[in-house]
């Protein structure tokens, strides 16, 4: 096989236009990025030694996605039809990407959640072929000539895991960086960013569950976690590679423990180009609905007060971006703080507790609360009467806790209270919307974290919209790339959730829906894309231009032009031979 099987062409935007071709015959068709199946043409079939090696008849690639929806509707269940998927990718990656943008919301449950936590799980035992790259204690130190060994490729985005919280399930070893193959078939489908230019990292410093310690089959490095300094060393020697390596390219940080996601993120948001979506992502999904909903109040958001139940990352990330949110319409830190309560397994978060410090932003001082007295004052029911919440989030795991008691009490405080049970998968959900619309008579406005069949109340079917990162990061990674932004700031995704808020129909608002459905993700994306790269060049973080121009429409049109043509379709590219 030739050193080089492949290169990469790209036009003035940065979009792949072509494949070079080295490699010839069975090889050609042995990578996912150069094998058509039974899509050569005949002039690619005579040039690259293909000829006998498939079957005559040259299928359109409409046609090859009609042939494996049917093979994929024929597999038992859902892991089956991740591993199909999976294996379609590992051999032909154009195909795949257009098979799931045939029906995005149906493939989104097979390629991400809820199916990949299972993927997770059966990880060693499902393995069939490498996807990313694995660092751990025994090559960290060759991390930069590792990555190098990507350079070819372009990368543009990373999706990176240490693996330990891994969507609600926790420690998952090794098995975490399917996570990230997840994530980044989504910025594939959202953003339109070419697989070639995605890498998925799994840190694998090891693991603390036992059972995959126990299994012989377990892949992972067969050691108990790194902690403390080592930990710190290690993710240390990671970054400084990244950066040398692909200094110009996303890092999205995924997956830690609550205290590590925060740390890391703080400690690289000006080395790296990164952000945690855990933390940032859910944040921006989660005001995009509360956005959403004050067009449909006609209220200000600052005439809001915010209950957030479950304060760990997503928790406390959703609290910083009201909070910004806040600030970027005019209120003082300590006004807009005073909005926003959070609560914990003890109940409310107050600084006379010992906290982990990501929860101290937001505790309350017990000697501004005249209600707050006692111990049992800090209870989710006693909150919502006595704080006047109107909008009450779930991050908490804790099925069913937003009970008829509490729905009624946030009811009381507001004509069209907004609440967003947003913990996942469906069985964890803090309330059921079918139950949510009955206790307040159809007013309530909802969200959820995992679908839910649409809901009838007051004689009309109502779509249940989902609060779903995939409606933010997509969008906010092109949209960085778009720029040349050199931070991710706050703003970026502040803009993010404004940018989805716009993308609800005026008949979905009238309805009370609060996000466009999944089927949009190509639009919304487009759209947060947009936002987030102005939000850039506002904030003088872009390459595209500087402040100065940014007063002139030329810009906006500039950087919307851009992003159309760096977009990249699952379209089969012309193979030249070399």
């Amino acid at each position: 096989m030739p050193e080089k099987a492949f290169s990469f062409v790209y036009d003035e935007y940065g979009n792949t236009k072509k494949i070079k071709v080295y490699a010839r015959g069975l090889e050609v068709q042995g990578h996912n990025y150069t094998n058509k199946g039974t899509s050569f043409t005949e002039k690619e079939r005579q040039g690259l030694k293909l000829s006998g090696l498939v079957p005559p008849t040259v299928r359109s690639m409409q046609s090859q996605v009609k042939n494996n929806l049917q093979i994929f509707e024929n597999k038992i269940n859902d892991i089956e039809k991740f591993i199909y998927v999976r294996s379609l990718f590992d051999r032909n990656a154009t195909l795949a990407h257009a098979l799931f943008a045939s029906d995005i919301e149906r493939f989104m449950g097979i390629i991400y959640t809820p199916t990949v936590g299972l993927a997770c799980r059966h990880y060693s035992s499902m393995f069939r072929k490498a996807n990313g790259l694995h660092f751990y204690p025994g090559n960290i130190d060759q991390a930069e000539d590792i990555l190098q060994n990507y350079g070819h490729r372009d990368i543009r985005v990373a999706v990176v895991t240490d693996n330990q919280g891994i969507l609600g399930i926790g420690d998952q070893g090794a098995g975490g960086i399917a996570i990230c193959l997840g994530k980044l078939m989504l910025y594939t489908q959202g953003a339109g960013i070419a697989p070639w230019h995605c890498l998925p990292v799994s840190l694998d410093v090891g693991t603390d569950n036992q059972e995959l310690l126990n299994d012989d089959n377990y892949l992972g490095w067969r050691h108990e976690r790194l902690s403390g300094e080592a930990y710190v060393k290690f993710v240390q020697r990671f970054a400084k590679a990244f950066r040398t390596v692909y200094p110009n390219a996303l890092c999205q940080w995924e997956d830690f423990s609550k205290q590590n996601a925060f740390a890391i993120r703080d400690a690289y948001l000006h080395d790296l180009i990164s952000f945690n979506d855990d933390i940032q992502g859910t944040g921006a999904v989660t005001l995009a609905a509360i956005l959403a909903a004050m067009k449909i109040k006609e209220e200000p958001l600052s005439d809001q007060v915010f209950l957030v139940h479950g304060a760990g990352a997503g928790g406390v990330g959703i609290a910083e971006q009201i909070e910004t949110a806040l600030l970027e319409q005019g209120l003082q830190e300590a006004e807009a703080r005073a909005l926003i309560y959070t609560l914990d397994s003890k109940g409310l978060v107050t600084t006379d507790r010992k906290l982990d410090p990501y929860k101290e932003k937001f505790a309350k001082d017990p000697a501004t609360l005249p209600w707050f007295a006692e111990k049992q004052d800090a209870s989710l029911h006693n909150v919502v009467i006595k704080g006047k919440v109107t909008v009450l989030i779930g991050t908490s795991g804790q099925a069913n806790c937003f009970t008829e008691e509490i729905v009624r009490a946030v009811a009381a405080n507001s004509a069209r209270p907004v609440i967003l049970p947003l913990s996942n998968p469906t069985s964890m959900a803090e309330a059921i919307p079918e139950d949510i619309y009955r206790w307040t008579d159809g007013h309530a406005l909802v969200a959820t974290g995992s679908p839910f069949p649409p809901v009838d109340s007051g004689g009309k079917k109502i779509r249940i919209g989902q609060c779903n990162n995939v409606f933010i990061f997509p969008g906010v990674g092109l949209g960085v790339l778009a720029s040349g932004a050199r931070e991710v700031l706050p703003s970026s995704f502040t803009a993010a959730a404004h940018a989805v808020a716009a993308m609800v129909s005026a008949s979905d608002l009238k309805k009370g829906i609060l996000f466009p459905p999944i089927s949009d993700l190509r639009k919304v994306s487009r759209k947060v894309a947009h936002r987030v790269g102005l939000a850039a060049i506002k904030a003088g973080l872009s390459g595209l231009c500087v402040y100065s121009e940014y007063q002139h429409n030329n810009d906006s049109e500039r950087l919307q032009a851009l992003i159309d043509k760096m977009r990249w379709q699952p379209k089969y590219l012309p193979l030249e031979p070399v």
